[in-house]
């Protein structure tokens, strides 16, 4: 390891944001053990991306295993995996449901819950969490996405609290959407939803390597909410100051859904 690298695992890191932050971690020279539900289960080269399911508590137990074998502690650990959905209330089903919540908000419920008593041992360790825009601010037709995302950000935020005395930080990250590979794993019954919010991400201006340059800022910073974006930024301001205007625009969008569908 180089003198001064951190020890960093991420997960969802074959593609999107999780390759673009493996990639910016590796850059400023720390270690990353990239994993992905997609992976091989016994990758261990520089650039290979290891089989990581944060669905499985197997999975979690190996990737234990692996980083206390390989380095005999972790500096950082970024819950990045994750996948799309949602859908109104109606529509969407409770199979839906349960499927979006036991990756998005059980997948980081597992990891955190695997590597806290590392950092308590080691007194140290900063505890990366990707949630979404979503988790901050609610738009319609995306109950349980918005319901996860912000499961997220409440987690982060007591995951501070309790670790704050062995000198171990939590950030929740919360991007706008961006373009990105994540459609890819939608799934649901709303076909209304789906295709506004595949149009946003294929529309929008930000990179995935934008968001994770803005991550790194972020806990560079040492920002407990980290909002990486403009947009985000001023979508977030807006409904902190204007609950009003925001609530207009909130309702006039799921009148848009409305007439879509």
């Amino acid at each position: 390891m180089n003198p001064g690298s951190r020890r960093v695992l991420v997960t969802g890191a074959a593609s999107g944001l999780g390759a673009a932050l493996t990639a910016a971690f590796r850059a400023r020279g720390d270690e990353v053990l990239a994993t992905d539900i997609e992976g091989e289960a016994d990758a261990a080269g520089p650039t290979d991306v290891r089989r990581l399911d944060v669905t499985s508590d197997d999975d979690w137990a190996a990737a234990l295993a692996h980083v206390e074998e390989t380095w005999g502690g972790l500096d950082v650990l970024v819950n990045n995996a994750g996948v799309a959905g949602g859908g109104r209330l109606d529509v969407a089903t409770l199979e839906e449901w349960e499927w979006i919540t036991e990756i998005n908000l059980f997948g980081v419920v597992r990891g955190t819950r695997t590597f806290v008593p590392v950092f308590k041992r080691q007194r140290s360790g900063r505890i990366v969490n990707v949630a979404s825009l979503a988790g901050l601010v609610h738009p319609a037709g995306m109950a349980s996405y918005n319901a996860v995302k912000a499961a997220v950000v409440a987690l982060t935020e007591t995951t501070g609290h309790e670790l704050a005395a062995y000198g171990v930080r939590a950030h929740v990250v919360c991007p706008s959407y961006f373009r990105t590979h994540l459609m890819d794993s939608v799934r649901g019954a709303d076909t209304a939803l789906t295709g506004v919010v595949r149009q946003l991400v294929e529309c929008s201006p930000l990179t995935a390597d934008d968001i994770a340059a803005a991550v790194l800022a972020g806990i560079d910073r040492d920002e407990e909410l980290i909002v990486p974006d403009p947009f985000a930024r001023q979508a977030w301001e807006l409904k902190q100051t204007d609950r009003a205007a925001y609530d207009a625009v909130m309702r006039a969008q799921a009148a848009k859904l409305e007439e879509r569908s």
